[in-house]
């Protein structure tokens, strides 16, 4: 995912609509145990599913000590701390698929960084997302 190394993140996914819900298509750098658990989301479960839901970007300063109820337990294995899931719209506005980038360190991420991801994975080439 070139999408990680334009923005300096450590790890990601790209999870498709398929019907309702989301289905991984790429991992980078998540674990296995996460991998398997984050392989199916139910709409609107967790940070991906919310992502989808709203189709508005999604996120957390810390993965580690976030309590908002968006992030599932098994993504504090990813070792990260700041995470945004970004939703990919189709024209009419539908959700195409929903990419989560990882960082390693906490950081506060405004408006026109959700922004700009949102273009950058609208712009994943289809292999890629």
């Amino acid at each position: 995912m070139s999408l990680l190394g334009d923005v300096g993140a450590v790890a990601g996914t790209v999870h498709e609509q398929r019907g309702e819900d989301l289905y991984l298509t790429a991992a980078h750098n998540i674990p296995p145990p996460v991998i398997a658990i984050v392989t199916h989301v139910a709409h609107g479960k967790g940070m991906a599913g919310v992502a989808q839901v709203r189709k508005q970007p999604v996120q957390t300063c810390d993965l580690q000590t976030d309590d908002s109820g968006t992030i599932k337990p098994g993504a504090k294995a990813v070792g990260a701390q700041a995470a945004i899931a970004v939703p990919v719209l189709d024209d009419r506005g539908e959700v195409l698929a929903v990419v989560g980038v990882a960082w390693s360190d906490e950081r506060e991420l405004g408006p026109e960084f959700e922004q700009s991801m949102m273009k950058m994975a609208a712009g994943l080439p289809r292999s890629e997302r």
